[in-house]
């Protein structure tokens, strides 16, 4: 019995959510297809590109993953380790260019990508200035901070077994908080799949304020005095 209720939390059982990606609609309905279409090692890679381009948000990734995981279209534990590994991978990746190139030089090619500011690696920087090898786990809950504090990381050649230990001891964490709330969020399949319109608006809000912000904010450092 026990080992079945296990099963049960580990695995996800299609009995007993009786919902699936098709019934949600708009951008929370696409994304999550597509995350289902792209399965576990799919949201690996979604956490791999978020690590290293900012603006993918694993806010919304492994929630969805998740609820997936909750209706069973998902192995759960596989998307955690997927997930988490992912997240290493891109972390270890910037590390390296740190410590390859030194900070100033990552951060002048990094801030050239689009909708990234170079304010946004200054204040990962400072922030591990300021905790030092704590700052890589802290860091990993942090938005902004998390997918950028590998680099001055790197680039201050802090040991990459102690980077490895922290950044998995933090990505873990985050990345099972989040998939947690979504596989909890998928006991209440019909509430989900009732309100999913809202749940659109609010991702559509959010996205286009992001991009407002963050081109606004481009505009106007560009035409700051030099």
């Amino acid at each position: 019995m026990a080992a079945a209720w296990m099963g049960s939390f580990m695995w996800g059982t299609a009995s007993d959510a009786g919902g699936s990606a098709d019934n949600l609609t708009g951008l929370v309905g696409v994304s999550a297809r597509g995350i289902e279409q792209l399965g576990e090692w799919g949201v690996g890679l979604f956490t791999l590109a978020e690590t290293v381009v900012p603006p993918i948000p694993s806010e919304v990734i492994l929630p969805l993953a998740g609820y997936l995981a909750r209706q069973g279209s998902l192995n759960l534990l596989l998307v955690f380790v997927t997930s988490t590994l992912g997240a290493y991978l891109g972390a270890v990746f910037l590390y390296w260019l740190g410590a390859k190139l030194g900070l100033e030089r990552s951060i002048r090619g990094l801030s050239k990508l689009p909708l990234v500011d170079r304010e946004d690696f200054e204040h990962a920087a400072g922030w591990f200035r300021r905790h030092g090898r704590s700052s890589i786990f802290f860091g990993r809950l942090l938005p902004g901070v998390r997918s950028l504090i590998s680099l001055p990381a790197g680039a201050a050649a802090m040991p990459l077994g102690t980077f490895t230990i922290y950044t998995l001891a933090g990505s873990g964490l985050w990345n099972g908080l989040l998939l947690g709330f979504g596989y909890l969020l998928g006991t209440q399949y019909r509430l989900i799949e009732e309100y999913s319109r809202f749940l659109n608006y609010a991702v559509y809000a959010a996205v286009g304020v992001t991009v407002i912000l963050l081109v606004a904010r481009r505009i106007k450092r560009a035409k700051a005095p030099r």
